[in-house]
């Protein structure tokens, strides 16, 4: 039996995380993790997928070359060693990871974690017992699992997930894509890139559902003129297997309506990973899959906390990392702020990007406010006029009274990048004009967000 002061079940962006803090705050640290350090989103989600997706951008880019002054000639692809780039990077930061471990002298137990009804945590990895652990804080952090349809079973060959699209090789000359949320949204631009035949199923009125309306009514028709498909109300019904692909049949508002490809995508999101860890023989509360807890990350079982994906949305890498920190800041006693889910900031990382922070505009007047908005288009800004990119806008919606940040939004080249600022401000509680009088360098895409504040309010400049 060995002992800990803490022991992180999970070694993703929350768990990880978890352990570093606490190791930082003088605990002695175990984390217990079966697969390689950095979960889903390190090895198979957020990092891998933007190397992809930067193939993508670069291979777009080089048929615009002549827009620069610049020939290139004979453009192409080499579609294995695109996912072999990604492989490389996301194995580097796995090993990151590790070395962070080191250096903080946590120790990490490779195998699969099961409570007992003494609190005592059993390892086995392969079926074989690695050890007995114990702490006197155990913080789950065991991420989440792919969803599926009911009655529709993921082989991984020809109905996959996200993680087989990451590897899949050969390039499929056609893919259905079933959900418009922010994965869907991803590798559809991705495939559609290299020339596969690409199409969202999305069962709500729009893909990116969270998002603002004006910015996604932007985002579908860039995405149509580059050749994607998007089929919305779209109720998926069945997903056949055939000789030569698969067949989705879903239920539209003016019927019923088939369609074919080599594979399917199941992009509709996780559940939370809870099964078979014996949280019900330690008596932890679990409701649909996700663990029950407090705003310090506290589950109903003294000593046993959860973060992460497990205790559900929003499912978001940063949010996990926000979560352990916080859960062992608390623990140790720092009395730590809560996570302020109000200013999360969303991104999707696309082409052009969308990020967003807050309330969307229809969200803002439901909740009764009375709104100012303020637009602006990247098309005339500097900066965007000369990296040749000036698809897009940035849209701050503010309190009308106080000029209370309510909500940002921006479609565009970077703006996963530029909501930090909004983000910032939120979390601040910045006013509208505080972000207008706060001197934006020029010239940056930044401007775009201090003249879409200043729009607001009828001061801005350049429109």
């Amino acid at each position: 039996m060995k002992e800990f002061d803490l022991i992180v079940v999970g070694g993703g962006p929350g768990g990880y995380v978890a352990a570093i803090r606490a190791a930082q705050l003088g605990m002695n640290v175990g984390v217990i993790e079966q697969d390689k350090l950095g979960g889903l989103c390190l090895n198979w989600g957020c990092i891998p997928s933007k190397a992809l997706l930067r193939s993508a951008e670069v291979y777009h880019l080089l048929h615009r070359a002549k827009e620069f002054g610049l020939r290139a000639e004979q453009i192409g692809f080499e579609w294995t060693p695109i996912i072999q780039r990604s492989r490389k990077i996301a194995d580097q930061i796995s090993k990151g990871v590790n070395f962070l471990f080191r250096k903080n002298k946590i120790e990490h137990v490779d195998g699969r974690a099961r409570f007992r009804k003494d609190k005592t945590l059993e390892v086995t990895k392969d079926g074989k017992a690695v050890g007995e652990y114990r702490a006197k804080h155990v913080v789950v952090a065991t991420g989440g699992k792919h969803r599926s349809i009911p009655g529709v079973e993921i082989d991984h060959k020809k109905i996959i997930t996200s993680t087989e699209a990451m590897i899949l090789d050969p390039m499929p000359k056609s893919m259905v894509i079933i959900g418009g949320g922010p994965i869907g949204v991803e590798f559809a631009y991705f495939y559609n890139a290299f020339g596969c035949k690409v199409t969202i199923l999305e069962m709500m009125p729009q893909i990116l559902p969270l998002e603002d309306e004006e910015v996604v009514k932007s985002l579908t028709a860039n995405f149509k003129k580059s050749g994607i498909s998007i089929e919305t109300d779209a109720k998926v019904e069945a997903v056949k297997k055939t000789a030569s692909g698969v067949t989705v049949t879903v239920a539209t508002e003016s019927g019923k309506k088939d369609f074919s490809s080599d594979v399917a995508l199941m992009a509709i999101g996780f559940s939370g990973n809870t099964e078979n860890m014996g949280l019900e023989d330690a008596g932890v509360a679990v409701d649909r899959s996700f663990i029950k807890y407090d705003q310090f990350y506290r589950t109903n079982v003294p000593g046993t906390y959860a973060v992460g994906d497990v205790i559900g949305a929003p499912l978001l890498a940063h949010v996990a990392s926000a979560e352990g920190i916080c859960c062992v800041e608390a623990i140790a006693g720092k009395n730590p702020h809560p996570v302020r889910y109000d200013a999360i900031p969303g991104c999707t990382y696309c082409q052009p990007q969308v990020a967003s922070v807050g309330l969307t505009e229809a969200k803002a007047k439901e909740k009764g406010h009375n709104v100012a908005v303020g637009r602006f288009p990247f098309k005339p800004l500097g900066k965007s006029i000369a990296v040749g990119e000036t698809d897009g806008f940035v849209k701050l919606i503010f309190d009308k009274k106080y000029g209370e940040l309510l909500g940002a939004h921006i479609l565009g080249n970077e703006a996963t990048d530029l909501i930090a600022e909004l983000v910032l401000a939120k979390t601040a509680e910045a006013t509208a004009h505080d972000i207008i009088k706060t001197v934006h360098a020029h010239p940056t895409l930044t401007e775009a967000v201090m003249e879409a504040a200043a729009n607001a309010y009828g001061e801005a400049i350049h429109i």
